[in-house]
């Protein structure tokens, strides 16, 4: 495994500690069921763990973003990515994107829309709103590879920005003395050196014995 890249860590029943390799949770949206069916295949062959739902609405369920807090029991699990088509009746995939995006919790998770429709402006409005890439169906194992790479370099350089900002707060703790400590390092430096008054004395007892 390369410098730098994210890991996962597991503890088994048993309780042994083990590290796996990364892999993402997508949540892939689409009302077709062979294209649900085809995004799945290729996500799950570039080893990633996969979520489909028929619709924006089941999204935002999934995600407990519909307002009802019962409706999801599975938005605990930390999704990394969502893939969604963009005509969908209903809530589109466009409308999905903006809610997403509005949401504090997850705002930060990125967006790819997929569309049969090579339509310039709407892409553009895609990418404007925050969506992280526009796939043109049908997708190809090569843009699913490609996103997941994207996802993937840039979580590890979110968690080397923690790691060296973690590092430095400590260094920073360390290297900054108490001002107690400096006050009896001070104090214990003084007490080394004889008084004024101390010397005087001394020196006027040896001109006597002179």
């Amino acid at each position: 495994m390369a410098v730098g890249e994210v890991m996962r860590m597991e503890i088994p029943a048993s309780g042994d500690l083990s590290v796996t390799s990364p892999e993402l949770h997508v949540l892939a949206v689409d009302d077709s069921i062979v294209d649900r069916k085809v995004i799945e295949r290729l996500l799950r062959i570039s080893a990633c763990k996969v979520t489909t739902v028929e619709s924006g609405t089941r999204a935002l369920q999934y995600l407990g973003l519909d307002g009802d807090k019962g409706a999801s029991g599975l938005n605990d699990l930390k999704v990394n990515l969502i893939v969604t088509d963009y005509s969908m009746p209903g809530l589109t995939g466009y409308d999905l994107l903006k809610k997403i995006k509005e949401s504090s919790a997850f705002r930060e998770i990125p967006v790819v829309i997929m569309s049969s429709e090579n339509i310039l402006p709407r892409i553009e409005q895609c990418l404007k709103e925050g969506a992280e890439d526009f796939l043109l169906k049908p997708v190809k194992l090569a843009d699913v590879k490609r996103i997941k790479e994207l996802i993937m370099r840039n979580e590890a350089e979110d968690c080397k920005t923690i790691s060296h900002s973690n590092k430095r707060k400590l260094a920073e703790g360390i290297d900054t003395p108490s001002p107690s400590s400096s006050s009896s390092h001070d104090y214990s430096s003084v007490k080394d050196f004889p008084s004024s008054k101390r010397m005087k004395s001394e020196s006027e007892n040896l001109s006597s014995l002179l």
